[in-house]
């Protein structure tokens, strides 16, 4: 079977490895957009501390966190160890004391069906802030022992390079697809087509372009994110846990000094790939609210990146009705560096008739 994946982000990546470890013919035919959201994300996997609770974006975030260590594993043993995954822990927090016992009671119940998180405890003020230094101090936290970061780009590229060597075709330029006789062909910049079996669509906020000249109205729209990555030059940051206060941004650190705080959620600015002041503004108050040791930290970059949102939480995965021969993978919003991995292996299996991890009739596409 030859299989063409359109867009190479941590999803597109992830689909390529599954389906080239698999043995399949694949071509990955990818253009390089300013505001990708895979190279501006920083991931955090810890999915179990999350407001949300229908059950089927539970069951994919949680089946994707348990498979995070096996992938990592994989990939370090065909020789790419340094993939960007590492197992730090997280503490969670809150202003609201009750939040804060909402969180705690949510996180316990759920670990019955999520071994994988490990140890929750709560923690004092000092406990915390010995785990991160530049915590504030007049907050408890909640120790989530399982929780993970990881650097999308750095992983991304693991598993393109595993796919690669594995056969996979890259191809560097932007597409098209065009449909003949009720299926999807997908055409090279030069207009000429790329063959293959199957099509696989997992090209972020820059999907509906793609598919719209099949008559596929995807309902996804560009979020924007502002991240930004501060410096604290020769501290030893690589075993810092992830910071998750109970809204929508978080902290986490890397091996090199350096913190990344995130991110702005903007609807309706289109791929609009500015730094803003207001953004810069947005996320410096959140990380010196609730990590004020960072005020003397350097401001390296900001990064933009277009998260690709959907209706709802739910991502869309597997068939595209009345399109033979297509798939879509999107729809994986503020969770893609959670979702990526293992759902590019359910498009794999799907692709390749095969019984998927999960049943897909949950993620089915939505126009």
């Amino acid at each position: 079977m030859r299989v063409i994946v359109v867009g190479a982000g941590i999803l597109g990546a992830s689909t390529a490895y599954h389906l080239a470890r698999a043995g399949a013919e694949v071509v990955v035919v990818d253009a390089i957009h300013q505001g990708k959201a895979t190279l501006a994300g920083a991931g955090i996997i810890c999915p179990w501390a999350s407001k949300l609770d229908e059950p089927a974006w539970l069951r994919l975030s949680f089946a994707s966190a348990r498979y995070y260590p096996d992938l990592a594993a994989a990939l370090a043993e065909a020789g790419e160890a340094n993939n960007g995954y590492r197992r730090v822990g997280a503490l969670i927090t809150a202003d609201d004391p009750a939040e804060f016992d909402a969180a705690e009671q949510r996180i316990l119940a759920r670990r019955g069906n999520a071994p994988e998180a490990g140890d929750v405890r709560r923690l004092a003020n000092a406990e915390a802030r010995a785990l991160f230094p530049p915590f504030r101090d007049d907050l408890p936290a909640i120790h989530i022992e399982g929780a993970a970061r990881v650097e999308a780009r750095a992983f991304s590229a693991a598993m393109m390079n595993v796919a690669t060597t594995n056969g996979a075709i890259y191809r560097n330029e932007r597409t098209s697809l065009r449909l003949e006789k009720d299926r999807a062909t997908c055409l090279g910049a030069d207009g000429r087509p790329i063959e293959g079996d199957v099509v696989i669509v997992t090209a972020g906020a820059w999907a509906p372009e793609i598919l719209g000249p099949l008559g596929v109205n995807l309902k996804i729209a560009p979020q924007k994110g502002q991240i930004l990555h501060l410096g604290l030059g020769g501290t030893d940051t690589k075993d810092w846990p992830v910071l998750l206060p109970m809204n929508s941004y978080y902290m986490l650190a890397f091996d090199d000094s350096r913190v990344v705080v995130g991110a702005t959620r903007e609807n309706g600015s289109g791929f609009d790939y500015r730094v803003t002041a207001g953004g810069q503004k947005e996320v410096l108050d959140f990380a010196l609210a609730y990590a004020p040791g960072l005020k003397h930290a350097t401001l390296i970059e900001t990064r933009v990146g277009f998260r690709p949102a959907g209706p709802s939480f739910l991502p869309m995965l597997g068939p595209v009705e009345g399109v033979r021969g297509l798939l879509v993978g999107n729809g994986l919003g503020a969770g893609g560096l959670t979702l990526g991995p293992m759902s590019g292996r359910l498009l794999a299996e799907c692709a390749l008739g095969q019984k998927t991890a999960l049943d897909l009739a949950d993620y089915a596409p939505r126009a």
